[in-house]
Formats: C-alpha cells, sequence, structure tokens
C-alpha cells in the first residue's frame, strides 16, 4: 500500500531536487493552518530544503495525515534546539509571546527567521506591551524588519528576523500606502472582512460552524490588535518612506505623522479570503486621475500587487500570494475609497513568508509562488 500522500507527492520528492547549497529550512508550528501552508510551500519550493516540521502538538503524526492536501511526507516532531545546527532558516508559526523564545534559540545558533506572530511587528516596545503584555526578548527588536515585501524590499534583503505582517495589514497597509506616501490621509476608516481560518484551528462561538455559516459577524470592535501595526506602518510612510527604502530610511518608528485608524474587522462563511475595504478623508482634494498616476507609480513594477479596473473579490486571488487593489474617488463625499483582496492565509500570513525567505536568499522573488 502507498504511503498516504504518494501518489501525489511532487517528483522534487528527493534530495537531488535541491541545488547544491540549498538553504536548510524548517517550519516551527507547523501544525497550524499558516505553518502547515508554509511547510507545504516550502516542501515544493525549488529553492530551499525542508528539512523539519515541528510542533507542540500531533508530535509522530506525519504533516500529510494531518493535511492530506498538502503532501509533506514528514513526521511531526518537537523542536528540539540541539538539532538546529545547520538550519540556516526558519519560519516560526507560533502565537505572540510564544514565539519570541524560540526566535531568539535560532538566531542564537545563526538562522535567520521569519516569524508570523506578533512580537516583532511593531517597533515600539510600549506599543506592544500596551496591546498584548510584556514582550519576551525585547533585546531582539532592534534586529527586526518589518515583512511587507512591497515596501521593506531591501531591509529585508539583509535582515536576521523578518516580522511577517499580519493579514488585515497586509491588505489595508498595500491599500493605502500610495496616499500615506502622499500625505493625502487625514482620516481612514477599515472595513476588513475574512474567512473563518483567520481564527486558526481552535474555534470559540464566533468562528464555530454554526454561528460562522449564512452569516457575518463583527469581531474585537474597537479593540483590535492589528490597528497600532496599521498605524505604525502609515506614520512611516507618510514620513517619506518608499517601497524599495530608497527614500525615509526605513526605520521601524514612525517617521511622519500620526493617523488614528478606525479599524473594524468582520467574519464571514468564508474558508479563507480578505477583503479590506479603506474610506479616506484626504487632506484636500484628490482627482481620479492623481490616484490612478499614484497607485500606478506605487505598484506597476509590483510582482504580486495588481491593479484592477473594478472591485476585487476574494474568489480572485484564492491559493495565491497576490493582492488586487482597486481605488476610486468619491466626487459626492470628497473620500477616496480603496478595495484590497487577498487571501488571509497566503499572501496575508504563509506565501508572504516564503517571498519574505526568497529575498533574504537573493531567490528570485517568484520563486514556489507562481
Amino acid at each position: 500500500m502507498a504511503e498516504p500522500g504518494s501518489a501525489a507527492r511532487p517528483a522534487r520528492d528527493t534530495a537531488q531536487r535541491f541545488a547544491a547549497g540549498s538553504p536548510r529550512v524548517l517550519v516551527a508550528g507547523a501544525t497550524g493552518f499558516a505553518g502547515a501552508l508554509a511547510a507545504y510551500l516550502l516542501w515544493r519550493h525549488p529553492g530551499f530544503e525542508l528539512v523539519a516540521v515541528t510542533g507542540r502538538s500531533e508530535v509522530g503524526r506525519r504533516l500529510d495525515e494531518l493535511y492530506p492536501r498538502y503532501r509533506v511526507p514528514l513526521a511531526i516532531e518537537e523542536l528540539r534546539l540541539d538539532r538546529l545546527e545547520g538550519v540556516d532558516a526558519a519560519v516560526v508559526a507560533y502565537p505572540h509571546a510564544a514565539a519570541a523564545p524560540t526566535v531568539g534559540a535560532l538566531r542564537e545558533r545563526g538562522a535567520r527567521v521569519v516569524d508570523l506572530s506578533a512580537d516583532f511587528r511593531l517597533g515600539s516596545l510600549a506599543t506592544y506591551e500596551r496591546w498584548y503584555g510584556a514582550h519576551p526578548r525585547p533585546d531582539l527588536l532592534e534586529q527586526a524588519v518589518y515583512g511587507l515585501t512591497e515596501l521593506h524590499r531591501q531591509r529585508i534583503a539583509g535582515a536576521a528576523i523578518v516580522a511577517n505582517p499580519g493579514c488585515y495589514p497586509t491588505a489595508s497597509v498595500l491599500a493605502l500606502a500610495p496616499l500615506a506616501r502622499a500625505g493625502l490621509v487625514a482620516d481612514v476608516v477599515i472595513d476588513a472582512k475574512q474567512g473563518v481560518s483567520g481564527a486558526g484551528r481552535v474555534y470559540d462561538e464566533t468562528t464555530h460552524l454554526s454561528m460562522a455559516a449564512e452569516n457575518i459577524v463583527p469581531y474585537k470592535v474597537a479593540a483590535h490588535r492589528h490597528t497600532p501595526e496599521i498605524e505604525e506602518q502609515l506614520a512611516w510612510l507618510s514620513g517619506g518612506g518608499s517601497p524599495a527604502d530608497e527614500e525615509g530610511g526605513g526605520e521601524r518608528s514612525p517617521g511622519g505623522s500620526s493617523v488614528a485608524v478606525q479599524f473594524q474587522a468582520h467574519l464571514l462563511p468564508l474558508d479563507q479570503g480578505e477583503l479590506a475595504s479603506c474610506y479616506v478623508t484626504p487632506t484636500r482634494a484628490v482627482t481620479a486621475a492623481e490616484l490612478a498616476e499614484r497607485f500606478a507609480a506605487a505598484y506597476d513594477q509590483e510582482p504580486f500587487v495588481e491593479l484592477v479596473a473594478t472591485p476585487p473579490g476574494v474568489r480572485e486571488v484564492r491559493e495565491t500570494n497576490f493582492c488586487r487593489i482597486f481605488a476610486a474617488t468619491d466626487e459626492h463625499t470628497g473620500k477616496v475609497i480603496v478595495f484590497a483582496a487577498i487571501d488571509n492565509l497566503w499572501k496575508g500570513t504563509s506565501s508572504q513568508a516564503v517571498q519574505n525567505l526568497n529575498v533574504m536568499f537573493a531567490l528570485p522573488e517568484g520563486e514556489g509562488l507562481l
């Protein structure tokens, strides 16, 4: 009898599939949605060698038994620090506070890390502690670069720790970056919606099938932890931050004017997918022609951002690393409206992590993602 997943296992399921000297990567926290997807993308990636998947549960079970569709035939192991020698990079898919000590242990052994938690996303320690509590490893904050690839590509290339953005900030900041960079955001309301996979494998009464089906549920009203992340990036952009860090120095702390963001998240009866609807009060009148010019200048050369002529839906980006953006002016109110659609598990989490690993190891940015 064939092993689970063997029938559809990639042809590169041998050591020969790796080029000589391919970076050796592990995924810590591979039993969750984000970690499992990261493992899948790295398993089939021609430029990385996935050497281990670890978890705090399901130890000894193969990942292709837990997630048959990903067909990664590696057994889930405990994360043993004495076995990390020779690992070049890691994706850490732990919750906040649990991630930072593991990131620190990996860095002590020379591995470069893409962290999927919130532990290194905020440049301000005070802001982190206000929203998340005490930071387990504040000494590592200076090593971290915010991992929204389109905004911080040059600094990501040399980073020791890349803080992968939250899914909501990924869509929201990409939607607003061209306006924020021009100092055009006086006020913004972000109405964001995503599928229940954004809540992870542990379901509560909001994400339980009986509540999520045929329903729309707002959650974390006026208290969503992604709010300061969005605000910090918009402040950095308003201080002159450019897509590739050519201007503004790429500082992690805000360098421009602060913008108070009204952010509200909703769960939809979808598996995965996310739409950020952004309603901007501009600092001055913005014409449709100027709007189109600013978004084209920002994204025409970006491989994973698509500017579209009609508002996007989440089906258009499902299981891809793409973000589709539509921007318009409202002559009646004077507001600017921007919609951004992503797959919350892919561009919002795991495929963006692989995009960042590609940049960190000087591989083609789209390798393993197209």
